[in-house]
């Protein structure tokens, strides 16, 4: 059935306020009232699960300013895009661990870019001990929302992600339904190799507003079906008994059309609520960079706008989880 309220999920932590993925991001989002926080996670060289939102790390670390790593730079073919920087499958999770954070939109979010090189890069396990931790010193339940990049990328590396999350799950206690857990991925593959193996929690099917999913595209080519098919009636029905529900980007949502008019909402979450599949979506942010025209004011990209607006036609429309980048505007929008 569908939440009354809608599960707020800290998206990578805090990030409108502290770097993404760092210690004080996840702590301010629980601080902040989240039910939940999302870490991404790759591969390290030596089978690590690397909290990161994706595997070239130039952009979030201070890699690229550490000479010792210089000749660590690789230009690479992710998920058929070919990417110039400093990947994690190229260093242990030793040396990764000696890498700093850095927020990944300095000019959009200065405030959080002032606390650049001061954390660690996380692994997996610190994420799901500090959930835990934390559930503890609150005493309320707390969740974690894992989002799985890249898995037939680094399948052809030798790494199998599903067995890689399932062993990290088992050690750290997460694995038989402990605290709430949802398990989610742009690629369906994954997700059905770790229900098989009996990880209990939520999986959830990520869907983008356009283009394929890569595990589709590595086995059938051109006839992979697309996102968009996917989250029609049709491709609804056949994720039924897969998957418990599907995260979409927001504008499948809100139909802007190609002036950025919304036009929705779009019939969607009614679609998959007919079918038993819960939505969510990302990633509400209240900066007019990111919210459809209609709903930017004066101040330019960095500026809040009538991101009120734009929230009250995704909570109308009957969404199950929503993720924010800043906690505090979620928490009080959605569960107010």
């Amino acid at each position: 059935m569908p939440r009354t309220r809608p599960l707020v999920i800290g998206h990578r932590g805090a990030p409108g306020y502290r770097p993404e993925h760092s210690r004080s991001s996840f702590d301010l989002a629980f601080a902040m009232g989240v039910d939940a926080v999302e870490p991404d996670v790759v591969v390290s060289k030596d089978g690590v699960l690397v909290v990161r939102h994706e595997n070239e790390i130039s952009g979030t670390t201070d890699v690229a300013d550490r000479p010792e790593f210089a000749d660590r730079r690789a230009t690479k073919t992710i998920d058929g895009a070919e990417l110039t920087g400093w990947f994690t499958e190229d260093f242990t999770w030793d040396e990764l661990s000696t890498l700093r954070c850095r927020e990944r939109l300095p000019k959009l979010r200065p405030s959080s870019a002032s606390f650049d090189d001061e954390q660690p890069v996380l692994s997996l396990r610190d994420v799901l001990d500090l959930v835990r931790a934390t559930s503890l010193e609150q005493g309320r339940e707390l969740g974690v929302v894992l989002e799985i990049k890249h898995a037939t990328y680094f399948e052809v590396l030798g790494w199998d992600l599903a067995q890689l999350v399932e062993s990290e799950l088992v050690a750290a206690g997460w694995a038989r339904g402990e605290l709430p857990l949802t398990i989610e991925a742009f690629e369906s593959t994954v997700l059905g190799r770790l229900r098989e193996r009996g990880i209990r929690g939520t999986y959830v099917y990520l869907l983008e507003a356009a283009g394929r999913p890569f595990d589709m595209v590595a086995a059938l080519g051109k006839a992979a079906p697309t996102y968009k098919e996917t989250a029609r009636p049709a491709g609804l029905d056949r994720l039924v008994g897969a998957v418990d529900g599907i995260s979409v980007d927001k504008r499948m949502i809100l139909a802007p059309d190609k002036l950025g008019r919304m036009t929705g909402p779009s019939p969607l979450i009614a679609d998959a609520h007919a079918r038993g599949l819960r939505v969510f979506t990302w990633t509400c942010r209240p900066e007019n960079a990111f919210l459809v025209g209609q709903y930017r004011a004066r101040g330019g990209p960095a500026a809040f706008g009538d991101y009120e607006s734009e929230w009250t036609v995704i909570r109308d429309a009957g969404i199950d989880g929503v993720f924010v980048d800043h906690a505090d505007l979620g928490v009080a929008f959605f569960k107010g």
